[in-house]
């Protein structure tokens, strides 16, 4: 049987995605491809190719790469508990990489990792709660838009530029026509780039959803120790 060359056998999936998150992280997404991945790597981009079939299966190993790093949720964890665990650490995640999202677009999240680590779990979760499967995807799929929309629409490594891009759009709007826009810009500019905008949004959503009901769905009442995700993103 031939052996395999050392090229492939350095080219594992796990450097493959790391190499090619920094890329885009460091050159911007407009900087990926085969070849300049393979630079980095120091091997052929046949290679690389061989590993990946084509661009949308990088993007779906670099995509998967990142559902690895998301939290083991103790058994018995109460529901919301480890409900805003889960799609908290998701988030963090995503704004993490914004380069990967916009190569993304609305590719669907469906590796082993994303299934085997957050929809799986969050889906078993909420049946146990006493959901109905129903329900459980209905929730699970509002959680999961509001995560991936949070995260796409603002380059959160970059807020001084969506901030500045945010002001000049509403500086040239007329304030006759536009008087709440342009006289609350004190109050308008920060919520552009607030991560609590997705955090409130989600703990809403989560208490909204809870199979103990309202009085219980606070993740973040006195009586509940929140599980905060991993900092080191």
């Amino acid at each position: 049987m031939p052996r395999q060359s050392a090229s492939l056998d350095s080219a594992t999936p796990g450097r493959i995605a790391a190499t090619a998150l920094a890329l885009v992280d460091e050159e911007g997404p407009g900087a990926l491809s085969f070849r300049t991945l393979a630079a980095r790597l120091g091997i052929a981009h046949a290679t690389v190719q061989r590993r990946c079939t084509d661009f949308a299966g990088l993007l779906d190993l670099c995509a998967d790469h990142l559902a690895a790093d998301l939290p083991d949720i103790p058994p018995g964890t109460d529901w919301a508990r480890a409900t805003e665990a889960r799609f908290r650490r998701l988030y963090e995640s995503l704004t993490t990489h914004p380069g990967l999202l916009a190569l993304r677009g609305g590719r669907p999240w469906l590796g082993p990792q994303l299934l085997g680590r957050l929809v799986e779990p969050q889906m078993a979760d909420s049946i146990r709660a006493g959901m109905t499967p129903g329900e459980a995807i209905a929730a699970y799929r509002r959680m999961y838009l509001l995560t991936l929309g949070s995260a796409t629409f603002v380059d959160h490594r970059d807020p001084k530029s969506s901030l500045a891009a945010t002001r000049s759009a509403l500086a040239a709007l007329d304030p006759e026509e536009f008087p709440v826009l342009t006289g609350h810009l004190v109050a308008i500019l920060p919520a552009v780039v607030d991560h609590e905008v997705f955090y409130g949004a989600l703990r809403q959503l989560v208490r909204a959803a809870d199979p103990a009901g309202p009085d219980a769905a606070d993740p973040a009442g006195p009586d509940r120790q929140r599980i905060e995700p991993r900092a080191d993103v």
